[in-house]
């Protein structure tokens, strides 16, 4: 199972990374001013990483591949890292499909 890690960057926000079962981050949010709308985003991605419509598949400049993962309003919720070829691309979305509806949620934060 996977597991949420929420964690304080360095201007104070608050953040969390999905990883695997084998420790790789697979989803990373965007800051997050407060620890309770950070824990929303988290349950967002539970209720939505089943959904394949929900995934953004894009590519970037350089010509690697990336994905969003966007809540029912459209809002990300969620950035992948890179990937080389499309097809690590979607092995990285059904990892967030496998993972993230019964990811466990640890907070590294001080507070």
């Amino acid at each position: 199972m996977g597991k949420f890690i929420i964690s304080k960057r360095t201007n104070d926000d608050y953040q969390f990374n999905l990883k695997a079962v084998n420790g790789q981050v697979i989803l990373t949010s965007q800051g997050y001013n407060s620890k309770a709308s950070c824990e929303n985003g988290i349950e967002s991605v539970k209720k939505n990483a089943p959904d394949d419509a929900r995934f953004e598949r894009l590519t970037a400049k350089d010509g690697r591949w990336y994905f969003n993962l966007k809540a029912g309003n459209g809002q990300v919720i969620g950035t992948s890292q890179m990937y080389e070829s499309d097809n690590g691309m979607e092995k990285g979305i059904d990892s967030v499909k496998n993972n993230a509806p019964n990811a466990s949620v640890e907070d590294d934060t001080n507070n």
